[in-house]
C-alpha cells in the first residue's frame, strides 16, 4: 500500500483508479493474450466525450464505442467508471446498446462545473465471443459551466436535398452539429423509403455522422425520401426539434470506387489549416477559408478583395489590408473553425485508413501521362505528376489516393477529368513530411488532405479544397471550391 500511495502522489491517480487498474490486470492474468475468449481482442474505436475534450456539458453521458459486438453482461459500474480529481467514483448507471456496439455511463446527477474527470473502462469487459480487451482504457475530459439544453441539428446530408442521379449503391448520410447518443441512432430513427415501406438496411454512427446502408442497391430512376426522427438525441438527451426530411432521385448507374470521404464541416472550407495561410497577391479564392488554433493574424496577407467567401479565425486578430468585412472572428466563429479543423483530422484519418486498395504502388508512384480509373490507390512512397494526368469516370465515381510520401506536381501540368468525373469525389491523402507542392501554372482537381503543408506555386489553379494540418502557401493562385 505504501508503494501505491507514492504512485498516487506523483501521478494524480486516485486510490479507486489504481485499484481499478490492479483489479483488471489480475482479472487478465492466466488467460493469455486476449483473456478467456478467442480471436483478436476488441478495441475502443471512439469515445464521447473524446479524450481531453473541454467545455463538456454538465448533463452529458459518457460513451465508448467498440470495434465489435460485446457481451452486455460484462458492463456495470465495476467495469465502466468515472471519477473526479478527489478519487470519488460517480454514482450512475451503465448500459450497452447492441445495435451500435456502444456502452454508456449515465451519471445520477449533473457533473460539477470546471472539473477534470477520468474514465476507466476495465479490461474485463468482453466481446460477444468472450474475448477481453487487450488492456484497460482510460481517458479524461473537463466539464464546462453549463448544462446542454440545445437540440442537435443536421448540418448537411449526402445526397443533398432534391439531388438527382444518385448512385444506386451509395449510402445515405447525415452530419450533425454535435455528438449523439448512439443508442438512439437506429433503423427506427433513420429511414429511407420510396413511398412505401422503409428500405431494408443498417444504420451506423461515428463522429457526429450517421449512415444508412441499404441491404441491396436502390432502384433506378426513383424518388426516395430520407427521414431522421426526433427519436435521435444528443448525449444530454436533447432530441431533434423536428424530423429532418429530404428527398433525392436515383440515376441508373452503380458508382465505381470506394465510398466518399466525409469531410463533415471541413467541407465548408476551400482552404483550411492549423498554422496559417500565406499569400502573394493577387489570388482569387472562391469559398470560405480559415485557420485554427493559430491566431487569425496568420491569414493577414489574404485580403478581402481576393476572396468570395468568409475568413474564419481562432480569434479576432485578422487585419488584412485594413478592410475586414470578410472576416468572422467572434466566439461562435472561433468554435466553428476549431470544429472544422477537428473534422479535417477525422477526414484525413478516414482516407488514410481505407483498406483493400484496388491499386498498390502503381507505376512506382510516377503517374505522369496516365489515365486512372476510379478506385482506392495506395503508395508507400511519394507520387509525382510530371506530365498531364487524366481521371476518367462518371459523376458518382470516387478516387482516393493514399500517398505515404509527398505529392509533387510539375510546372505547367494538369490533372484532367473526363467522362463526367467531378472534383468533389477525388481525394488526395498525403502523409509526407513536406506535403504537397503544386508547380507554377499547374492545375489540380480534387480535395487535398495533407498531414503537413500545401504549397501552391505562382499562377497555379486548384478546383477542389486545400486542407492542411500545418500551413497553406498561395502565390497569385485561383482556388475554387467544387460544386456540391
Amino acid at each position: 500500500m505504501k508503494t501505491m500511495k507514492t504512485m498516487n502522489k506523483h501521478t494524480g491517480l486516485s486510490f479507486w483508479l489504481a485499484a481499478f487498474l490492479l483489479a483488471t490486470v489480475v482479472a487478465g492474468c492466466g488467460g493469455g493474450s486476449g483473456g478467456s475468449g478467442s480471436g483478436a481482442a476488441p478495441t475502443v474505436i471512439e469515445t464521447m466525450p473524446a479524450s481531453n475534450d473541454t467545455a463538456v456539458a454538465l448533463n452529458s453521458k459518457v460513451v465508448a464505442i467498440f470495434s465489435e459486438a460485446m457481451d452486455a453482461t460484462t458492463f456495470d459500474t465495476a467495469s465502466f467508471g468515472v471519477s473526479n480529481p478527489a478519487g470519488s467514483v460517480l454514482s450512475g448507471t451503465v448500459s450497452y446498446d447492441a445495435a451500435s456496439n456502444a456502452a454508456s455511463f449515465t451519471p445520477s446527477s449533473n457533473l460539477t462545473a470546471g472539473t477534470l474527470y477520468t474514465v476507466l473502462l476495465a479490461r474485463l469487459v468482453k466481446s460477444s465471443a468472450g474475448t477481453e480487451l487487450a488492456a484497460s482504457s482510460t481517458w479524461s475530459f473537463t466539464t464546462g459551466t453549463t448544462a446542454d439544453t440545445v437540440a442537435p441539428t443536421v448540418s448537411s446530408t449526402y445526397p443533398a436535398n432534391v439531388a438527382t442521379g444518385f448512385a444506386l449503391n451509395r449510402n445515405v448520410m447525415a452530419n450533425f452539429s454535435e455528438a449523439l447518443d448512439p443508442a438512439t441512432v437506429n433503423t427506427s430513427a433513420f429511414t429511407v423509403s420510396a413511398g412505401g415501406p422503409p428500405v431494408s438496411g443498417t444504420v451506423s454512427y461515428s463522429g457526429k455522422a450517421v449512415a444508412f446502408n441499404p441491404t441491396s442497391n436502390f432502384a433506378a430512376n426513383t424518388l426516395y425520401t430520407a427521414t431522421l426522427t426526433t427519436g435521435i438525441t444528443d448525449l444530454a438527451a436533447n432530441p431533434l426539434a423536428v424530423d429532418k426530411v429530404w428527398t433525392f432521385t436515383t440515376g441508373t448507374s452503380v458508382a465505381a470506387g470506394p465510398a466518399v470521404v466525409n469531410l463533415r464541416t471541413a467541407g465548408d472550407f476551400v482552404v483550411l489549416t492549423k498554422t496559417g495561410i500565406t499569400n502573394v497577391h493577387t489570388s482569387a479564392i472562391t469559398g470560405n477559408i480559415g485557420s485554427s488554433p493559430i491566431t487569425a493574424a496568420a491569414m493577414d496577407n489574404v485580403f478581402c478583395s481576393e476572396i468570395t467567401g468568409t475568413i474564419f479565425g481562432a480569434d479576432a486578430g485578422y487585419t488584412g489590408s485594413g478592410a475586414v468585412t470578410c472576416f468572422a472572428g467572434a466566439s461562435a466563429d472561433n468554435t466553428l473553425v476549431a470544429n472544422a479543423v477537428l473534422d479535417m483530422g477525422t477526414a484525413y484519418t478516414d482516407a488514410a485508413g481505407r483498406t483493400t486498395p484496388d491499386f498498390t504502388e502503381l507505376y512506382a508512384g510516377d503517374i505522369s501521362g496516365r489515365t486512372l480509373a476510379p478506385g482506392l490507390y495506395k503508395w508507400g512512397t511519394g507520387v509525382s505528376i510530371n506530365t498531364n494526368v487524366t481521371l476518367s469516370g462518371g459523376p458518382n465515381d470516387v478516387w482516393v489516393f493514399q500517398i505515404a510520401g509527398d505529392l509533387t506536381q510539375a510546372n505547367g501540368t494538369s490533372v484532367f477529368l473526363t467522362g463526367g468525373a467531378v472534383p468533389k469525389n477525388i481525394f488526395w491523402q498525403v502523409g509526407g513530411g513536406t506535403g504537397v507542392a503544386i508547380g507554377t501554372t499547374a492545375h489540380l482537381e480534387g480535395i487535398v488532405l495533407a498531414e503537413k503543408g500545401i504549397t501552391v506555386n505562382t499562377g497555379a489553379t486548384v478546383n477542389g479544397r486545400l486542407l492542411a494540418q500545418t500551413a497553406v502557401t498561395l502565390d497569385s493562385n485561383t482556388v475554387t471550391q467544387p460544386a456540391s
